[in-house]
C-alpha cells in the first residue's frame, strides 16, 4: 500500500510539472487553439465562487470567450468599456457571451473602474487559459515591477501561479468547434468593438 501510495504521488507530480512545462515563459511564444480545433472544456467560478463548467461539447448557443487580465489593468477595462455598445448586440445575435479575468472570485466586479453589466467569471486557476493556449508565466523582473505600480497578482489571484493570458477573442460554434480567434501579445493592442461585432456575425454563416 505504501509503495502504490508513492507510485501515485511521483505519477501525479510528473503530471503537474507536464502541464506547467508546456506554459511559456514569454508572451510571443504562446500557442492558441487552431481555428477549426474542438474548443476544450473547462472549470471556472462565478462571483460567488461556485464552479461554471463550460462544456464545449454540449452547448446550447455558440459562444464568444474574451480572456482578459484583471482588473488592475488599464487596457483591460478599456477594452471592457469599449465593448459596451456591442456586446448586447452579440448576445442578441444568439450568442454566450463569457468574460475571463484572473481575479479571484470576490474582485471580478469590484476591481473594475467600471461596472459592467458582463458575466465575469474567475480563471484565477488559469485552467481556461492554459486550455486555450494563452498562459504565459510571468519572470522575477516583470513580477517586482508590477509591484512598484502596486500590483500584486499573489492578492488578486489568490495563487502563486504568476501566470497572466494574453488578451484574446475566441467564438465557438454551437458543435464546440474554434470558428474565430484574436490575440496579441502586446497587451496593449485590443480587438476593437466593430471588429468583434463583425467577427461574430461573420462566424455565424460559416
Amino acid at each position: 500500500m505504501r509503495l502504490h501510495t508513492i507510485l501515485a504521488a511521483l505519477v501525479w507530480m510528473t503530471g503537474s510539472t507536464l502541464v506547467s512545462a508546456v506554459v511559456p515563459d514569454d508572451p510571443n511564444k504562446v500557442t492558441p487553439i487552431e481555428v477549426g480545433s474542438m474548443a476544450p472544456s473547462f472549470t471556472a467560478q462565478d462571483v460567488s465562487g461556485r464552479d461554471y463548467k463550460f462544456d464545449a461539447a454540449h452547448l446550447k448557443k455558440p459562444a464568444m470567450l474574451i480572456f482578459y487580465r484583471g482588473g488592475w489593468c488599464p487596457f483591460c477595462n478599456a477594452h471592457l468599456k469599449d465593448l459596451r455598445s456591442v456586446v448586447p448586440k452579440i448576445t442578441a445575435l444568439g450568442y454566450q457571451v463569457l468574460f475571463l479575468s484572473t481575479d479571484r472570485p470576490q474582485l471580478l466586479y469590484s476591481s473594475l473602474k467600471e461596472k459592467v453589466p458582463y458575466r465575469i467569471l474567475s480563471d484565477a486557476s488559469m485552467q481556461a487559459a492554459r486550455a486555450f493556449g494563452v498562459a504565459f508565466r510571468l519572470d522575477e523582473a516583470t513580477l517586482k515591477m508590477m509591484q512598484t505600480y502596486g500590483i500584486d497578482l499573489d492578492k488578486t489571484q489568490g495563487t502563486s501561479n504568476h501566470e497572466l493570458p494574453v488578451p484574446s477573442v475566441f467564438i465557438i460554434s454551437r458543435a464546440g468547434v474554434v470558428q474565430f480567434r484574436h490575440f496579441n501579445a502586446d497587451y496593449r493592442v485590443r480587438l476593437d468593438a466593430a471588429s468583434v461585432l463583425a467577427a461574430a456575425q461573420q462566424a455565424l454563416h460559416k
